[in-house]
C-alpha cells in the first residue's frame, strides 16, 4: 500500500465544496472525499503554521513540546538535557517517522523546514525536495517534483509521499493564467454588508480591513490578487476570490497528481491524507488575510481519509483534533504508539464509521496573540492574554452553531458558560503541566518575550498610522494598554523606550 499525503497550508474547510461551500472550489478533493471519510469537526491544537505542524508532527500539544510561536524560545523545542539518548525521542517517534517503522519509503516535496528552520518537520523521510522559495512558490513549480517522483518510482512498493502545497496562504499567490473561475458567480457566504465592513473599517490591529498587509496597506504589485487595504465592499469581492482561486488552485494541481496515479496505475493501492495546518481569517474579528487567533476560521481545518477498507462517502461529525491523526496513523498501520502522544486514535471512525469525539477541545494561539479558546457544545470561549494590538477584551464567547463568524460576543448573557469554558482551559493547562517534562507554560515564555513575535518591535508606528487614518482612540487605548507601569501585557523595552 502507498500513502500520499497532501498537506495544503491555510484551507479553510468551510471555503471547500466537500464542505457545503456553494463554489464548487475543491472539485477533485471532493471526489477523494467521496471515497472515505471526511471529518467535519477538526481543529488545530496550535495555531499557526509552525506550532501547528510540531503538534501534528510531535503528537502533542504545543505547551509540552515547547513550541507555540513563530520567535524566540518558544518556536523551537527544548533541548533533551540529561535524558537525551543517541537521538531525540521526539524524532524517533515523530509523526513521518509511523510510516519508516511500517516498513515504508517515505518523502517529501515541501520548503517548511527551511521556512521556519524546523528541521526536525524533517525527520523520518529518506527523500526530501525543497523547491528553495520558503514557502513563497505556487504550487505549479511542486507538482513537477511530485509527478517525477511517481514516474520513477511507479514499480515501488509501500512508499509514503508528504507534498505540502502553500497557494491558499497569503500572499494569493496563484498566476494571473489560472484566471478567476468564481468572477461572475455570488459569494459563497455573503455574510459581511455594509454595516459590517463600516465596522470592520474601524477596526484596530494589523491585518485589518485598512491594512491588510499587516501594520501598513504597502501595495504589493507583484501579488494583484492580494489587496493591501479594502475601501469597499467591492473590494471584499476581490479578496475572498484571491483567496477561493488558492484553493481552486490547490485542488487543480492535486487532480494533476491524482490523474497521474491512475496513469500509472497505482491510485487504487494508494490511501489519500488531506488535511491543512489551519484556516484563515477572512473578516472575522476584523482580521483579513491572516491566521491569527484561536477561534473556528483559523483553527478549524479539513480532514479527509481515503484508506483501504475505509468507510466511503461517510461523515464523523465528533470533535477532534488534528494531532488526533498520529495514532490513528499508527493504528492503521499497525506499529507501536508513543505513550506520551496526546491524541486520540480515529482508526474505528475510519474502518467502521463510529461516531464518536470529544466534549471539548483547547486551542491556541500564540504567534499573533496570546489566546486559549475551548470549543465545546455550540459554544466557542476565547482568553486573550495578549490581544496582538486589536483591542479584543480578556474574555470573549460565541454561539457559533448560529454566529459562525464571530460577529455577536454574547459573555454578558451567559455567564456561566463563560465559566465552564474557564473551567474547560483551566483543567487542559492542569493536565498538561503535569505530564510536561519541565512544568512549564510556554506562553508565558512568548509573553515575557516581548509577546507574540508579529507584534515585536511595531508598537510605535503603529499607534502614530491609527492617530493618521482617524482612528486616535484605538492609538490611546493602545498606548495605555501596552506602557502602563505594572502592566503584565506590556510589550517589551524597545516599544516602552520609543514613546
Amino acid at each position: 500500500m502507498n500513502v500520499l499525503f497532501l498537506d495544503i497550508d491555510t484551507l479553510r474547510p468551510d471555503h471547500m465544496s466537500c464542505y457545503g461551500y456553494p463554489r464548487r472550489t475543491t472539485p477533485n478533493l471532493d471526489q477523494i472525499a467521496a471515497e472515505g471519510v471526511r471529518f467535519e469537526n477538526c481543529y488545530c491544537s496550535d495555531a499557526p503554521c509552525l506550532p501547528s505542524r510540531a503538534g501534528l508532527v510531535s503528537g502533542e500539544f504545543g505547551i509540552k513540546n515547547g513550541i507555540v510561536g513563530h520567535g524566540g524560545s518558544a518556536a523551537d523545542r527544548p533541548r533533551g538535557g540529561v535524558n537525551r539518548g543517541f537521538q531525540d525521542s521526539r524524532d524517533v517517534w515523530n509523526f513521518h517517522n509511523i510510516f519508516r517503522r511500517a516498513g515504508m519509503y517515505t518523502a517529501s516535496v515541501s520548503t517548511f523546514g527551511e521556512r521556519h528552520s524546523a528541521w526536525w518537520f524533517q525527520a523520518g523521510f529518506q527523500e526530501i525536495y525543497n523547491e528553495g522559495e520558503r514557502g513563497l512558490e505556487s504550487g505549479e513549480k511542486i507538482v513537477p517534483y511530485v509527478l517525477d517522483w511517481l514516474e520513477r518510482n511507479r514499480e515501488r512498493k509501500d512508499w509514503y509521499l508528504h507534498v505540502h502545497f502553500w497557494d491558499p496562504h497569503t500572499p494569493y499567490r496563484v498566476p494571473e493564467s489560472f484566471g478567476n473561475p468564481f468572477e461572475n458567480e455570488p459569494l459563497g457566504d455573503d455574510w459581511i454588508d455594509e454595516t459590517v465592513f463600516r465596522r470592520h473599517r474601524a477596526h484596530v490591529g494589523p491585518h485589518s480591513a485598512r491594512e491588510v498587509v499587516m501594520f501598513d496597506d504597502r501595495e504589493l504589485p507583484q501579488y494583484p490578487r492580494y489587496l493591501s487595504r479594502l475601501e469597499s465592499l467591492g473590494d471584499v469581492r476581490k479578496f475572498i476570490d484571491g483567496y477561493d482561486c488558492g484553493v481552486a488552485y490547490a485542488d487543480y494541481l492535486s487532480g494533476l497528481i491524482f490523474d497521474r496515479l491512475k496513469e500509472l496505475g497505482l491510485y487504487e493501492d494508494t490511501a489519500v491524507i488531506i488535511m491543512a495546518d489551519h484556516g484563515e481569517n477572512l473578516g472575522e474579528l476584523g482580521l483579513y488575510a491572516e491566521h491569527a487567533t484561536a477561534d473556528l476560521p483559523c483553527c478549524h481545518v479539513p480532514l479527509i481519509i481515503k484508506w483501504p477498507g475505509a468507510k466511503q462517502g461517510h461523515v464523523d461529525r465528533g470533535l477532534h483534533y488534528q494531532l488526533d491523526l498520529t495514532p490513528t496513523v499508527a493504528d492503521l498501520l499497525g506499529v507501536e504508539k508513543a505513550d506520551y502522544w496526546d491524541g486520540k486514535s480515529l482508526k474505528e471512525n475510519i474502518l467502521e464509521g463510529k461516531q464518536s469525539g470529544r466534549e471539548s477541545l483547547v486551542l491556541s494561539q500564540m504567534a499573533h496573540v496570546c489566546q486559549r479558546s475551548a470549543r465545546f457544545g455550540d459554544w466557542l470561549y476565547i482568553r486573550t492574554y495578549h490581544d496582538g494590538f486589536h483591542l479584543f477584551d480578556n474574555e470573549m464567547l460565541y454561539h457559533v452553531s448560529e454566529d459562525v463568524h464571530e460577529q455577536k460576543d454574547v459573555k454578558e448573557d451567559f455567564p456561566q458558560i463563560c465559566a465552564l469554558g474557564a473551567k474547560i482551559i483551566l483543567d487542559w493547562h492542569d493536565r498538561a503541566m503535569l505530564e510536561s517534562s519541565d512544568f512549564r507554560d510556554p506562553m508565558w515564555t512568548v509573553l515575557q518575550e516581548n509577546g507574540p513575535y508579529h507584534t515585536w518591535n511595531s508598537l510605535p508606528d503603529y499607534i502614530k498610522r491609527l492617530e493618521q487614518t482617524d482612528r486616535a482612540e484605538g492609538a490611546r487605548r493602545l498606548r495605555e494598554k501596552y506602557t502602563g507601569k505594572g502592566n503584565m501585557q506590556r510589550h517589551g523595552s524597545e516599544n516602552r523606550k520609543r514613546f
